[in-house]
This record gives C-alpha cells, sequence and structure tokens, in this order.
C-alpha cells in the first residue's frame, strides 16, 4: 500500500476538522515524548498507529487533515473508500478528537496560564497548539516504564521494536510494517521478560512484563480505564503498585493517560526549575517522594486545575530550546538528554 501524503493523493479517502493551530500544532505535540507511535513520513504529514488503526494527519492553518489506511478500496479506476469496512466518518472524527482532546479549548488556557505566571508567558507565544494526549492507559503506563533514564529517540526504537515482536501487523506502506500495541496477555507471557531483553529492554524488560503480569492478574485491563473515574491520588496510588512505576511515570499516566490534567510530572529538571526559577520552598535537597507532592501542588497553585497541561508547555519549550537548529524530522528523532517525562529513575 502506498503512503498518502495528503489530501491532493487520492482525495476522496481523507477528511478534516476545522482545528486551528493556536489549537493544535501536530509537530510540536507529536515529537515532544508524550507519544512514541508517530513519525514525520514527509514533511508536514505525521503517520502512526492510533486505535489498532494506521493514519495520517496534516495540517493547514484552519483545518486537521486524516485519512486511514486498510479501509479503501479499488472501485472506478481507483481508490475509493470501502462501502461497508471499518468506521463511518464520524466515528473517526470522534476518535481524534478524544484523542487530541479538542473540546478543551487551548487559547483560553494559555491565557490564564499567562495572567498567572510571567515565565510562562514569555515562552507561550513561540509555542502555540501544544495540548495533552488521551492515550490508551496501558500503552501509555508500559511505554512510559520505558522511558527512566533514557531519552526520546531510543525510547521510540524501542518501543517500534516492541509492537513489531508482540504486536500484529496493521499495513505495510511503501514497504514500511506498521504494527498495533501488544496485548497486556502478550507482554505478561513466561517468555515475554526474555524475548523484551533480546530486544535490547535492559532492566526495564522485568517492569514491562511484570507490570502486563500484574495488570494481567489484578484487575485487568478494566480496571486500569476505571482509573480514570476515581480521584488523582488514588489513581497514582494504585499505579504506584505496580513493577517500575514510581511518582514520575505515575504522573505521566495519569495525565496523557487517565484524564487526571493536575498531574505534573517531576524529575530532576523540573525539581531545578522549581527552585530556581520559581522560588518555590521546598524541603530538603534531593527529590523526595515529599518534593514530589510539594512541587505538583506548588504548580497546582499557580497554573490551576490545568497545571499539568501548562507543564506540558514548558516542557516542550524546554525541550525544543536544548536541541541544535535542525529539521522537523530531526528535532522528533534527536530529542537530547531529557526523558520524555524526566531524567531520573521511575
Amino acid at each position: 500500500m502506498k503512503l498518502r501524503d495528503g489530501p491532493s493523493a487520492c482525495p476522496s479517502l481523507w477528511r478534516s476538522l476545522p482545528c486551528p493551530l493556536a489549537e493544535l500544532r501536530l509537530d510540536l505535540v507529536l515529537s515532544s515524548g508524550q507519544t512514541f507511535r508517530w513519525w514525520e513520513s514527509s514533511p508536514g504529514a505525521w503517520t502512526g498507529v492510533l486505535g489498532g488503526r494506521v493514519w495520517t494527519l496534516r495540517q493547514d492553518r484552519e483545518r486537521l487533515w486524516y485519512t486511514v489506511y486498510g479501509e479503501e478500496e479499488e472501485r472506478d479506476g481507483g481508490l475509493q473508500p470501502a462501502r461497508a469496512a471499518g468506521p463511518d466518518g464520524a466515528e473517526t472524527d470522534r476518535i481524534l478528537r478524544d484523542y487530541f482532546q479538542l473540546d478543551v479549548g487551548l487559547p483560553a488556557l494559555y491565557r490564564a496560564w499567562g495572567a498567572a505566571d510571567p515565565l510562562f508567558r514569555s515562552v507561550a507565544s513561540d509555542f502555540p497548539g501544544v495540548r495533552v494526549l488521551r492515550q490508551d492507559p496501558a500503552e501509555c503506563l508500559l511505554s512510559f516504564i520505558c522511558t527512566s533514564n533514557n531519552h526520546i529517540s531510543r525510547i521510540t526504537a524501542m518501543i517500534e521494536r516492541l509492537c513489531r515482536a508482540f504486536g500484529p501487523c496493521l499495513c505495510c506502506l511503501d514497504a514500511r510494517p506498521f504494527h498495533a500495541f501488544p496485548s497486556l496477555s502478550a507482554l505478561a507471557g513466561a517468555d515475554a521478560e526474555a524475548r523484551l531483553r533480546a530486544l535490547g529492554f535492559g532492566y526495564r524488560a522485568k517492569f514491562v512484563s511484570g507490570s502486563a503480569k500484574a495488570i494481567t492478574e489484578g484487575f485487568g485491563a478494566e480496571g486500569l480505564h476505571r482509573l480514570r473515574s476515581v480521584p488523582y491520588a488514588e489513581a497514582r496510588r494504585v499505579l504506584c503498585t505496580l513493577p517500575g512505576v514510581g511518582a514520575k511515570v505515575a504522573d505521566c499516566v495519569c495525565l496523557m493517560a487517565l484524564d487526571k490534567a493536575e498531574a505534573v510530572p517531576v524529575d530532576t529538571h523540573v525539581w531545578r526549575i522549581a527552585r530556581e526559577r520559581y522560588g518555590a520552598a521546598l524541603s530538603g535537597r534531593s527529590l523526595t517522594p515529599r518534593a514530589h507532592q510539594e512541587i505538583g501542588d506548588f504548580f497546582r497553585g499557580l497554573w490551576g486545575p490545568y497545571a499539568g497541561w501548562a507543564q506540558a508547555v514548558l516542557f516542550c519549550a524546554d525541550l525544543r530550546r536544548s536541541q541544535k537548529p535542525a529539521s522537523t524530522r530531526d528535532r522528533a528523532k534527536g530529542a537530547g538528554g531529557r526523558d520524555s517525562c524526566g531524567d531520573g529513575s521511575p
């Protein structure tokens, strides 16, 4: 199957949603370490896996365009949408709106954060459209277990190997295979840890397979989804009982998969920013569990109930400024010293 770079290629297979750049910037959101399944397949076009399907996304100033692969057929001398296969356009629209949380108005939040925080105001104009994704909880959790002491390009490669080894192939685009994220049962198998070690996961192998097994034998994937409806502190507590999940990874999952917009992932870099740039009064001189809580509470007091979203903007700005000038594609692949949620322990 051929990759479709934009609506000019088979326009009948593309749909669009109203979505100005102030509400979403694909290049900032999909390359800044929230997710590891998207690839800039051509300038401005992002191809990846979402909800067990392969998509290409691109945008202009006012609209978000998308095409879904595997749901077309040859008819009347060319490719046309399949008559009865796959979800209809309303359903794929819903999937994207849910994934990007487009019902949350971003410009109003930026104005509120800027009014409360001069530091945020000083960087926000250069980084519009940074929003938090709403990901599948199991995929988000197992992906972020891989982020400790790691960086985005390496995490992305690890997740790709994970999906190719354990997930079903969805399709091939220009001979490149795309795989679904593995099921919990696949990663909980008796040989999963050994296979992950052979794939280069190192010590993370036992945490990925151990958490998959703990969920499968415990509250299950459904129980993980149900954490969306419990208070933030309870969801965080439950996640921290899983192998390889500390406060930082738990906060990433709470923010990016469990609807806890107030969750603020904290690493040593955020700890230093809180102390040195914001003058936060913190107990101790290291990043202890108490300091995690104090920093989160400080930023929730400053930024309000969407504090985790505000921190995502500053993280994106910091990540981009730490990189050497490069093309968008190089930036997406070449994030340097920080991992997607920090640089310390899980």
